[in-house]
């Protein structure tokens, strides 16, 4: 049986992952903002579950959560960074607020949850670590810039970190989902820059009003998401990253072969750039 120590728990895909971990007998730490609405959805506490309150931008309440989750379990197993934030709008529309706003969730947050677990990993000498990235750390899109930058700067920190950690017996894997049919397009969880422009209406505007068109109607279902994610945390060797979803699968693969065409057509200009001897 493992410990689990979920971010974001609440709602959505955290949840999903903390019942799914519940059921098959699996010790879970869920970890939300408000805990009151992990009690809400998880009626009944089982013995199995510790609920705590965390904002993930308090490093704080972090390293309070991972003593708790120590105290109550005796360790950490599977760290879930799965916290985190939408914001929609054009680069230039997003002011430094908003922008900071959803890095200060969605990167230092995910920073601050792993200073406080990965000693515990590390004294432990094993651990399986998956960072909830997205389609949008692979691929960005007109309207999604900051959010993707986020999600680019979780790729980037998910990789290094799996290279820092695999040689104390700690995995890290970076779960790439495409869009899932929870509240995320909701207001609860994404934001709307505050300034419009005018100009970016093809394609930042279009973001926003794809963004409520689809409210409910995603692709993606948080429970096999959640199924799968269990799976991969499972494996004797977990992947660098693994997409979810079929819209995910063939925009990394377009994305890939773009990058892919551009290294051949720019390939003699690139090596122009090297010393020659």
């Amino acid at each position: 049986m493992s410990v689990w120590f979920v971010t974001g728990a609440s709602r959505g895909l955290g949840l999903e992952i903390v019942k799914a971990a519940l059921e098959r007998g699996d010790s879970v730490v869920a970890t939300a903002r408000d805990p009151r609405a992990v009690e809400k959805a998880l009626p009944g506490r089982p013995d199995n579950l510790l609920v705590v309150p965390l904002d993930v931008t308090d490093q704080g309440q972090a390293d309070a959560a991972v003593k708790a989750a120590v105290s109550r379990f005796g360790g950490i197993d599977v760290l879930v960074n799965n916290a985190g934030r939408g914001l929609v709008g054009a680069v230039e529309e997003t002011s430094d607020a908003e922008a900071r706003g959803v890095f200060d969730i969605n990167v230092f947050g995910l920073l601050t949850v792993i200073r406080a677990v990965v000693p515990v990993m590390r004294a432990a000498g094993h651990g399986r670590i998956l960072n909830v990235s997205s389609t949008g750390g692979v691929v960005a899109w007109a309207g999604w810039g900051v959010y993707s930058a986020t999600k680019f700067a979780v790729e980037g920190l998910t990789e290094a970190l799996g290279l820092e950690l695999a040689p104390l017996g700690i995995q890290v894997t970076s779960v790439q989902p495409g869009p899932l049919r929870t509240d995320f397009l909701g207001s609860t969880s994404l934001l709307h820059v505050e300034r419009i422009i005018d100009d970016y209406a093809v394609t930042g505007g279009a973001s926003r009003v794809w963004a409520g068109e689809n409210h409910g109607l995603q692709e993606g279902d948080p429970v096999k998401a959640a199924a799968a994610i269990l799976a991969v945390a499972d494996l004797d060797e977990m992947p660098a990253r693994i997409p979810l979803g079929t819209s995910t699968l063939a925009d990394i693969r377009a994305k890939l072969a773009a990058v892919g065409a551009e290294l051949e057509t720019w390939r003699e200009l690139a090596r122009s750039t090297d010393h020659v001897a």
